[in-house]
């Protein structure tokens, strides 16, 4: 486990180990969830796509590294009739 000092500000810097491990690159963001007992969860903060893109993407108009499968599909449809969708 990393153990980390606190500045006067307030603020901690992540070991280089720390963010490859969650796959973060300079200038990008960090989340961090707050969890009972005092935790804390930290993830990469990755951006969400628009229903536009969704859709260009099924008719090509956007190139994606990969394709998106059924599962990734049904989850955006999902968060975007739940109004979980960052408008962009």
């Amino acid at each position: 486990m990393a153990s980390l000092a606190v500045t006067v500000k307030g603020q901690v810097t992540l070991k280089r180990d720390l963010l490859r491990h969650l796959g973060i690159k300079p200038g990008e963001r960090v989340e961090f969830e707050k969890l009972p007992d005092g935790e804390l969860r930290v993830r990469a903060a990755r951006p969400t796509g628009t229903i536009d893109g969704f859709l260009h993407a099924l008719d090509g108009k956007v190139k994606l590294k990969k394709p998106l499968t059924i599962e990734e599909m049904n989850e955006i449809a999902a968060a975007g009739w739940a109004g979980e969708l960052d408008s962009e």
